[in-house]
């Protein structure tokens, strides 16, 4: 069940929220914990028991490394087996493809990336001492399948939100400000997102050099949009349980180099791989070429995470290798030029890579011949197509900055009954047009949710 979809809206979410809040404090968990389930299993009926038989086998980790007895073994043992089930269900095909051996084609547990992530962070966590285990399976279920984060992260740590699992504060201005965080991210998901990933196949079918140029900007916009949004319903709708999600995105497009980008694109992500590969591998502290050596494993899992195609593993690969160039001395050069050309340079070389990450089941070879063929007559992108989408374009560049942000801010704190006047008629407002595009469209895929 997608955020962005009317059973969603205007079923699933006013039960929830309601039978939420009905719920005397010692049950709230209980209610959370179901309602995620079920919510999981409206995509995924069968693979529901998948999911508790990940959370019980953790929850039981969890215990048994607070023992003390034989820690490194069953860390080890917790490790293997959540890899495992994720390696199996969504890397099987793919090793299958490349030996010879025949593939299985099971359908990919939807979140299983995100919720494995989070489960492994916990039980790595309590193994180092850094949390202590959760006595509550209960509340360690409800960790692991929340549903606003299930299917497209934020990845939260349990120590994130450990505090707030046994004794969390409600109010009506949390709940008014989840809301708006909400309609905001829907408001990214179904009104630019879309209509960015619309216009993004029509110009990419043109075949023109303009055309193709087009759609790649577009499919940029859409996959920020899209993946953002979501990002800004979960933290919303954990704003209004009671919970503080931590942020994912913070306007990665007006980077200035492409180290900076991964600082600011999928930063739980970006930390998760930081704090239980990296540095586990030693980081920078080994001398430079075993922190390359690091760097090269890290964003190598990094693309594979992302999908069980060549493509993501290239996509990976390529942040690997910018990266190190920024590392040895790109970055001190950076520092020389004009601001302006900086963003020029990161925007260049992350729409390449998007270009990667797109290519999906394509060949190295297929994707040069593709672009090869490209024409560099109009392809039938005319002026008019052009001048008619500007505005939309022009909306979404102004978006993926922190200048609404920053105008909004300030309209609130100097006028704060105004600002908050403002914001309550633009939630209302935005989640009117969103379900009136939502009851006449059919287009609303959501790029993330096979991760």
């Amino acid at each position: 069940m997608l955020f962005s979809s009317l059973e969603f809206l205007y079923l699933f979410l006013p039960v929830s929220v309601g039978g939420y809040f009905l719920c005397p404090r010692r049950l709230k968990n209980l209610w959370l914990f179901a309602v995620s389930l079920v919510f999981y299993a409206f995509g995924e009926p069968v693979y529901v028991l998948l999911m508790l038989f990940t959370v019980l086998c953790d929850y039981l980790f969890g215990l048994r490394l607070e023992r003390g007895k034989r820690k490194k073994l069953i860390l080890w043992c917790a490790v293997a087996l959540n890899l495992a089930l994720l390696g199996f269900f969504k890397y099987y095909d793919l090793f299958a493809s490349l030996v010879g051996l025949p593939e299985l084609n099971i359908p990919l547990p939807i979140g299983i990336s995100f919720y494995t992530f989070q489960a492994l962070s916990y039980v790595v966590d309590v193994y180092r001492g850094q949390v202590r285990a959760e006595r509550s399976f209960v509340s360690f279920g409800a960790y692991v399948s929340l549903f606003p984060q299930l299917i497209a992260g934020p990845i939260v740590k349990y120590s994130d939100v450990s505090r707030e699992l046994s004794d969390r504060r409600h109010s009506v201005s949390d709940a008014a400000e989840g809301i708006a965080r909400f309609c905001v991210g829907l408001s990214k998901k179904v009104l630019l997102a879309n209509g960015a990933g619309e216009l993004s196949e029509a110009f990419f079918e043109k075949g023109s050099v303009l055309s193709f140029f087009v759609g790649l900007l577009l499919y940029a916009m859409q996959i920020y949009y899209d993946f953002s949004g979501y990002s800004d319903m979960a933290i919303g709708l954990g704003r209004i349980f009671g919970f503080r999600f931590p942020e994912n995105f913070n306007y990665p497009y007006t980077s200035e180099s492409i180290t900076e980008f991964w600082r600011r694109w999928h930063i739980t992500l970006s930390s998760w791989f930081r704090e239980y590969v990296y540095i586990p591998l030693g980081g920078n502290r080994k001398g430079k070429w075993r922190t390359y050596l690091n760097l090269f494993v890290v964003w190598s899992l990094t693309g594979l995470w992302h999908g069980a195609s060549l493509n993501f593993i290239l996509w990976g690969v390529y942040f690997f290798v910018l990266l190190v160039i920024e590392k040895a001395f790109f970055l001190k050069c950076l520092k020389n030029i004009p601001k302006v050309l900086r963003c020029l340079y990161s925007g260049v070389f992350i729409l390449i890579g998007w270009l990667i990450f797109a290519a999906e089941g394509v060949t190295v070879t297929e994707l040069f011949a593709g672009i090869s063929s490209l024409s560099f007559t109009d392809g039938g992108v005319t002026l008019y197509a052009l001048l008619r989408i500007l505005p939309f374009i022009l909306i979404m560049l102004v978006g993926v900055t922190p200048l609404p942000k920053r105008l909004f801010s300030q309209l609130a704190e100097n006028r704060p009954a105004l600002g908050a006047t403002l914001r309550n008629i633009l939630s209302v407002a935005s989640l009117l047009l969103c379900t009136a595009y939502l009851a006449d469209a059919g287009y609303n895929p959501f790029l993330y949710f096979r991760f």
